[in-house]
């Protein structure tokens, strides 16, 4: 049987795969078992922030495996404490979780503003506001706090306590406020999964007012956004607001499991002995991966990083067969005059790997993505979208 076969007897058929089997890379360039070489401008969905098997990374991961691969969190070790100082560091946040994924990131988030919440205001104060296309994970409770309803269909009924509003709309927001019990305001920058959609920066100033005067906990969710993504180290800092918690995973590991919840100081110690936990969190191997991460998102890659956007924007933006063009960083929307479905797979035929959010083509390139592969990856999908 092939790797493909074996796949689909012997794998839950949740992912509607791609008849290619990658075997190898080398950043931003990837090589099926064919040989066929391919540009991977997805990143494994934002995962890869260096590209496949960066040398650097490899070097800090592989450095930790021959020193201890795992420990409970009944001891102590370096790599996750290094970690956690050097993202207070570089966010002015006080304390961290470390969790396995984004979704487990923004429970905790969630488990926090309730128990903020029901310390400070009383355990009736539990709703969780989020904004309509939003989405915040797949576990029954981050499912709740997607904004979008097609995800909720299938897994009735899902954790209660859950709001949409619709975005943008600063009225909805302040009704929101005033009818439910809110304890904290959930909300990505850019929603990415809902079409790769920035929120206005007017409606984030709204929404970080309201909830300092409320004493609601302002709640960013940067799975997607953050470690560089948007031009920024993380997505909030564009707009000049204080988070109580952020959220954070996919590019933070480069490739291995992690995700951390950021506690802000007003928050910093709502957790206590036995509140959370995790038995991988804070997994040593993953740790040392995500600090070398974290220590080259410095001001000159973040800059590379917005004039690469600059490029892409300049080059996509009116060209023959695309309608526009929308995000923020090097985390792209494309709309295009074919369906994005279609325009993928030509793509992928001319050896572009590219990903879809909602009606649009999506790019998240590595951050380091050569200018020389990003532009010819660029004509390529150019090609593709003015082809009749």
């Amino acid at each position: 049987m092939s790797i493909i076969d074996i796949d689909k007897t012997y794998i839950a058929g949740t992912y509607n795969r791609f008849p290619v089997e990658i075997v190898r890379g080398k950043g931003s360039e990837v090589w099926d078992a064919n040989g066929k070489r391919y540009i991977d401008m997805g990143s494994g969905i934002g995962v890869t922030a260096f590209g496949i098997a960066d040398e650097g990374w490899q070097a800090a991961v592989t450095a930790q495996l021959a020193q201890v691969q795992h420990m409970s969190n009944l001891y102590y070790t370096a790599p996750g404490a290094r970690l956690a100082k050097l993202l207070c560091e570089r966010t002015g946040m006080k304390k961290v979780f470390f969790a396995n994924s984004g979704a487990e990131a923004n429970e905790c988030a969630i488990k926090v503003a309730r128990k903020y919440a029901a310390e400070h205001k009383g355990a009736e104060y539990h709703v969780i506001l989020t904004l309509e296309n939003s989405f915040h994970g797949r576990t029954l409770t981050t499912l709740a706090a997607t904004g979008q309803e097609h995800y909720h269909e299938l897994f009735q009924p899902l954790t209660p306590g859950f709001v949409s509003i619709p975005a943008g709309d600063v009225d909805a927001l302040k009704t929101a406020v005033a009818t439910y019990k809110v304890a904290g305001i959930l909300f990505e920058c850019v929603q990415g999964e809902g079409g790769v959609v920035p929120v206005d920066p007017a409606y984030i100033h709204a929404m970080a007012a309201l909830a300092a005067q409320e004493d609601i906990l302002l709640m960013v969710d940067e799975v997607q956004t953050g470690n560089g993504r948007t031009g920024q180290l993380y997505a909030y800092q564009h707009y000049g607001i204080t988070p109580d918690v952020v959220t954070t995973a996919k590019g933070l590991g480069g490739g291995l499991p992690i995700g951390a919840a950021l506690l802000g100081d007003k928050v910093q110690g709502v957790l206590g002995f036995g509140d959370h936990g995790s038995t991988y969190g804070g997994n040593p191997v993953c740790c040392a991966g995500a600090y070398h991460v974290l220590s080259r998102i410095d001001q000159d890659l973040l800059a590379e990083v917005r004039r690469k956007s600059d490029y892409i924007f300049g080059r996509l933006q009116g060209a023959p067969g695309i309608k526009s063009v929308s995000g923020l960083g090097l985390m792209v929307g494309i709309e295009t005059v074919k369906p994005a479905g279609e325009v993928l797979r030509a793509c992928l035929e001319r050896g572009v790997l590219c990903l879809t959010a909602k009606h649009k083509l999506r790019l998240l390139p590595a951050l380091n993505i050569p200018p020389s592969i990003l532009e010819e990856a660029v004509e390529i999908i150019l090609d593709v979208c003015k082809e009749n």
